[in-house]
């Protein structure tokens, strides 16, 4: 079952997906992908914000990676301990004509979500937070700031028009 926001309201699916391609930023380029993708982000983006669609997709090869049972685990390709595999977040923001694109990327999600971890539990505990209560990192932290600390990890961008005028 898939789940999209639409019209602002959590809906959810359970016909197939749609396949459509994405222009990811250089050098992953055009790739094929499946719409309507669920993670987390499909809730927690909406929660603080007046959004009234978001859309989700995930490549053809990283959904096949992730759902199969003969994909390999990661291995350590340095001495860090990071995989080699790497990954890119690519967020476009529609607002009638004006539009806005948000990317990051790096090398090894998990070595990227461990540290955003452990960041977001040091600003509660020191009390580095916006809100308090169920919220999310959006509402919570102060995004730039937040996104400057994970730098060592991955690396992030925001662009005013996107390439070619169309996400």
């Amino acid at each position: 079952m898939q789940a999209q926001v639409h019209r602002g309201r959590l809906e959810y699916r359970d016909d197939e997906p749609p396949s459509l391609t994405w222009p990811f930023p250089e050098p992953m380029g055009t790739r094929a992908v499946i719409g309507e993708f669920s993670m987390a982000d499909v809730v927690a983006i909406p929660s603080h914000l007046r959004i009234p669609e978001v859309r989700t997709y995930m490549t053809v090869e990283a959904a096949r990676d992730v759902s199969s049972p003969d994909t390999p685990p990661p291995v350590a390709v340095d001495g860090s301990g990071r995989s080699g595999q790497s990954f890119v977040v690519d967020v476009v923001v529609r607002n009638g004509s004006a539009q806005r694109r948000a990317v990051a990327h790096g090398q090894d999600i998990y070595a990227v979500s461990a540290p955003l971890a452990v960041e977001a539990v040091h600003r509660i505990r020191t009390g580095r937070t916006k809100t308090t209560g169920v919220a999310s990192a959006g509402e919570i932290f102060d995004a730039p700031d937040f996104l400057k600390a994970l730098s060592p990890t991955s690396r992030w961008s925001c662009h005013d028009r996107l390439r070619n005028g169309h996400a």
